[in-house]
């Protein structure tokens, strides 16, 4: 979204806080709110992955004020039973976590324990075993430690020159969007040419990034984490044939199974916008035998089957906006359009 128009939604949220419409005329049952990194602020200019993330302190402000609120908390279990059954008085939030990341079990964790509130964590497998590539992450290191850029895109050698932050962030989003446009094995070529061509080590950078099986054993004994699925890889669905798609599904589920001696029924398709999953996924979901599937596109969840129950919306929160306010207008649902029947299978 451009800066200024990043600045209207503001305005019109905070609008809608001060005329009263986010405690008066809520929609919905709840929302699911996602979240990727919880860290201490990091300092420099160029933080191209800076929306993505929160600190520990906003996100134990953000608990006390959604108690102030009177919002239940709920795991993704409980999500599934009220966005069936008749509405409750209640409305409630869920707080889920993408990626797995180290950042969780450090930062996080203390937070969300001291609070004794659920909460869900979407682990993509082939990132604890420490094989995953979080190649947004060789991308972020490459542009921020060079001003001259190159890399071969669609067989030709493209060259850059980023002398300052507006400029590094510019080549980022472009670089990453075309990354996010390929197959999974073009994407692990190409990043594998881009960080070997300036010495970044992918594969120690994804590890260091990422929980292992013992730290996600950790938080699977605690009775309030709920565990799910964002399948192997984090590939973009939408780029992979219907049957390696599947593939990466099912075999998510099953290794997470496996390391947690239970079963796994939720899943968050990877990155979860409109462009990186299909219609065919959300069947295959259900077929996978998960019961419930995020995305990334926003909304809020409404009540006796109305949503469907595997391409659940989700607010993910942009961590360069601080106000509790519009918090409180995203949760509530008045922002969103009503939710409209799916005509989908909730069950």
């Amino acid at each position: 979204m451009a800066s200024d128009d990043r600045w209207l939604e503001r305005l019109r949220l905070e609008l809608t806080w001060f005329t009263g419409q986010a405690a008066l005329r809520s929609r919905g049952a709840g929302a699911i709110l996602r979240f990727a990194h919880v860290r201490p602020r990091r300092r420099g200019g160029f933080q191209p992955l800076r929306e993505h993330e929160i600190t520990p302190y906003f996100l134990d402000r953000a608990i006390r004020a959604l108690k102030r609120w009177n919002y239940d908390f709920l795991g993704m279990d409980e999500v599934c039973r009220r966005a069936v059954t008749l509405p409750e008085q209640r409305r409630f939030v869920a707080l889920t976590f993408d990626g797995a990341g180290k950042d969780l079990i450090d930062f996080a964790y203390p937070v969300l324990a001291r609070h004794a509130v659920p909460f869900t964590v979407y682990v993509p497998t082939a990132f604890p075993d420490g094989v995953g590539e979080a190649w947004w992450l060789g991308l972020e290191q490459v542009i921020a430690r060079e001003s001259r850029v190159s890399l071969v895109m669609g067989e030709k050698e493209q060259r850059f020159t980023v002398t300052d932050n507006a400029g590094k962030q510019a080549l980022f989003s472009f670089v990453e969007a075309w990354l996010r446009s390929l197959p999974p094995a073009d994407v692990s070529a190409a990043i594998a040419d881009l960080c070997t061509r300036y010495r970044i080590d992918l594969a120690a950078l994804s590890r260091e990034a990422s929980m292992n099986w013992e730290d996600l054993a950790r938080l699977a004994a605690d009775p309030l984490v709920t565990i799910g699925s964002a399948t192997v890889n984090y590939p973009v669905l939408a780029n992979m044939k219907d049957a390696a798609a599947l593939r990466e599904m099912t075999m998510g589920k099953a290794v997470a199974e496996a390391a947690f001696h239970r079963d796994i029924r939720h899943l968050a398709f990877p990155f979860g916008d409109r462009a990186s999953f299909r219609r065919s996924h959300v069947v295959m979901a259900e077929e996978a035998g998960f019961a419930s599937a995020v995305t990334t596109i926003p909304g809020i969840v409404d009540a006796e089957g109305r949503t469907n129950l595997r391409a659940l919306p989700r607010i993910s929160w942009d961590g360069r906006v601080r106000s509790l306010r519009m918090m409180r207008v995203l949760v509530s649902g008045t922002a969103f359009a009503p939710v409209k029947p799916t005509g989908g299978t909730t069950n």
